[in-house]
């Protein structure tokens, strides 16, 4: 998830597992660990642009990590913390509050590298949006209550708040899965793979992605806790594959490579963009849930087969997006 919810959950876990008089240390080291996981952003190169997309919550984020990541925390503010707390202690604090790092990343929709080095696959259960106010909102309540009155309880309820929070997520989850495979059927289409994914910041819209004979069926659902889910239908594009570059791209040359590592990063999502023949897209993220407008792609240059793809991102923070955005948010009809 975000920074601030990632730090604001360490805070949580470092302050429920302290006692009252080391409430305030526990909740600031807890919060640095928590962050700590996410410094392999810093992992980055010039000369290759996927290096980045490729390690963002990799090894940082496995369960594996969590005791070699706490021990580098620690070892970080140790100089800072020697005359305040026992180096048990201060471990304590960030084995805690590292430790679900990569897990909080591997409930939502971009998922993390859960199990590395066991397992390469990129753990993503889209129970939660990788920024949710409502969820950052109740570890904030808990974590500042829990701060200013050394008041332990809080920090533990305010962290059973947020697991109920997800747990609804989950079942938003299902009856929006429900409700695409409905979709689905009503077509009469066999989806050969099928994911739902929650919206940017809400558990009440989804975004629907199936591929069947060839072809992504882009989709939004609205399922709110007090009514019938409700369809927006979106848009299709055609699934690529590398035997559409077959005569144009050498097997072993750096783009065909860059193709295979994106292609992975985007658990096979992949299409050309209609308007844009030289541009792979991630077809499950786009700025609005039914179309098939990238939020980010690979440009690439066939003509230069030994040049790194370009990685790029398609933001669209426009008024009228933002405008449909809400209007499927709040089940309002809308004119395609």
């Amino acid at each position: 998830m975000d920074l601030l919810t990632q730090g604001l959950l360490g805070a949580s876990l470092a302050q429920s597992g302290t006692r009252q008089n080391e409430t305030r240390l526990a909740t600031g080291v807890g919060f640095f660990a928590g962050l700590l996981a996410d410094a392999d952003i810093l992992i980055q190169s010039v000369n290759d642009p996927l290096l980045t997309v490729e390690f963002h919550r990799h090894f940082t984020h496995s369960i594996f990590f969590v005791p070699f990541g706490s021990l580098i925390a620690a070892l970080i503010l140790w100089p800072f913390l020697r005359k305040r707390l026992f180096f048990s202690r201060l471990y304590l604090f960030c084995f805690l509050g590292y430790s679900l790092s990569g897990v909080l990343d591997a409930l939502t929709s971009y998922g993390t590298h859960l199990f590395w080095p066991v397992s390469e696959e990129r753990v993503a259960l889209n129970i939660v949006s990788v920024i949710d106010p409502i969820f950052t909102l109740i570890l904030l309540i808990a974590v500042i209550f829990a701060y200013r009155k050394k008041a332990i309880m809080v920090a533990k309820i305010g962290l059973i708040i947020a697991a109920f929070y997800l747990v609804l997520g989950w079942v938003q989850l299902q009856r929006a899965e429900a409700a695409a495979a409905d979709l689905v059927a009503s077509r009469g289409h066999v989806a050969e793979q099928l994911m739902v994914k929650p919206t940017l910041a809400n558990l009440i819209l989804w975004r629907s992605i199936y591929e069947t004979e060839g072809k992504f069926y882009v989709d939004a659902i609205r399922v709110s806790p007090f009514s019938q889910s409700r369809i927006y239908p979106g848009e299709s594009i055609k699934k690529f594959t590398i035997d559409q570059f077959l005569n144009q791209l050498p097997e072993e040359s750096t783009l065909a490579k860059d193709i295979a590592r994106f292609t992975i990063f985007s658990a096979g999502f992949v299409a050309i963009q209609p308007d844009h023949p030289d541009l792979l897209i991630d077809v499950r993220y786009s700025n609005l849930p039914t179309t098939i407008a990238p939020l980010w792609g690979i440009e690439m240059n066939l003509q230069n087969p030994d040049q790194h793809a370009v990685y790029r991102l398609f933001r669209d923070t426009s008024k009228e997006t933002r405008q449909k955005f809400l209007a499927y948010l709040t089940g309002e009809s809308v004119d395609e």
